[in-house]
C-alpha cells in the first residue's frame, strides 16, 4: 500500500511555530552547538520511499531565523509491489536575513526502484543557503534503480539554478559513459548561495579530479562531483568551506557501508 506523507517545519528568530510530521517522515528537534539555530532532524520512521508513496517536506525559515534541517539515517529507495514510481518532493523557502541548512544523508537507488525527486528553493535578496544531495547508485554489488533529480533555486523571484539528472535503466542512453558518471556510483553537488560573494565572487577549480567548484549568475557556487563510493563523495563535498568556498583539506576515503531500513511499520533505532 503506498503511502502519502508530508512533514513541515516553520522557524522564526525566536522558536519554532510549526514542526509537524506524517507516516516515515518524523521532525525532531536536536541540540544546536550554536546558539540562535534551529536545528531540525528528520528522522525514518519507516521504510520509505517504496514505488507508489508520495512524499513531501516543506520547509521555510522566515525573515532572521536560521533552520538547519538533516536526517538520521541514508534514504534508501525501494521497488514497490507493483513497479510504481515513487516521488519525493522538497520544498524550502528562506525569508530576508535567514540561514537554511539542508543538509540530509544520501539517496540510495536500490536496484528496481523508481523515483522522481523535485527540490524547489525560494530566497529573499539577503537570505543564506547551504544545500547538499547526494546520490547513491545501488547498494554495495549491486545495479542502481531509476533515479531522477531536479533542483530549482530561484533568488528575488529570478532563476539561480535548475539543474536534472538522471541515472538508471530508465534514464537516457549515456547517463553511465565518460561525459556524466564516467562508471562512478556515487553523485551529487553542494550548492552555497552567500550575499557577501557579490562582492568577493568564487574562482571556478577543480577539486580532486573528480569535482568542480562553479561560481553561479549571483551571490552563489555550486560544487558538483562523482566518486566511487558515499564516503569519498562526501569527503570531497566536505572539503569545500560553507562559508568561503575554498579547500580546507586532502581527498582521500573508503568504502562506506550503508544499513538497510527497517521494514515498515518497524521504528528505527535512532539510539546509536
Amino acid at each position: 500500500m503506498s503511502v502519502r506523507a508530508t512533514a513541515r517545519v516553520v522557524a522564526t528568530r525566536h522558536g519554532l511555530p510549526l514542526l509537524s510530521g506524517e507516516g516515515p517522515l518524523a521532525l525532531r528537534r536536536t541540540r544546536s552547538p550554536s546558539p540562535g539555530v534551529h536545528r531540525i532532524t528528520v528522522v525514518g520512521a519507516m521504510s520509505a520511499p517504496v514505488g507508489g508513496d508520495q512524499l513531501t517536506v516543506e520547509a521555510e525559515a522566515r525573515d532572521g531565523a536560521r533552520l538547519h534541517i538533516g536526517s538520521a539515517a541514508a534514504t534508501i529507495a525501494l521497488p514497490g509491489p507493483d513497479g510504481e514510481r515513487a516521488h519525493y518532493e522538497v520544498r524550502l523557502t528562506a525569508g530576508e536575513h535567514a540561514e537554511l541548512r539542508w543538509l540530509p544523508e544520501q539517496l540510495i537507488s536500490v536496484r528496481g526502484s523508481d523515483l522522481r525527486v523535485r527540490t524547489r528553493v525560494e530566497l529573499a535578496p539577503t537570505a543564506r543557503l547551504v544545500l547538499r544531495e547526494e546520490q547513491i547508485l545501488g547498494r554495495h554489488g549491486e545495479a542502481p534503480g531509476t533515479l531522477f533529480t531536479r533542483l530549482t533555486v530561484h533568488r528575488a523571484g529570478r532563476p539561480l539554478l535548475d539543474q536534472e539528472s538522471a541515472c538508471g535503466p530508465g534514464a537516457p542512453g549515456g547517463w553511465d559513459g565518460p561525459a556524466v558518471i564516467g562508471g562512478h556510483r556515487a553523485l551529487g553537488q553542494l550548492l552555497v548561495v552567500e550575499p557577501s560573494f557579490a562582492a568577493a565572487p568564487r574562482r571556478t577549480r577543480l577539486l580532486g579530479g573528480t569535482a568542480v567548484l562553479t561560481p553561479l549568475a549571483g551571490p552563489a557556487f555550486l560544487v558538483t562531483a562523482v566518486a566511487p563510493d558515499a564516503r569519498l563523495l562526501r569527503r570531497i563535498l566536505d572539503a569545500v568551506a560553507y562559508d568561503g568556498g575554498e579547500p580546507t583539506g586532502t581527498v582521500s576515503g573508503e568504502a562506506e557501508t550503508e544499513a538497510p531500513a527497517p521494514p515498515r511499520g518497524e521504528p528505527r533505532d535512532t539510539s546509536r
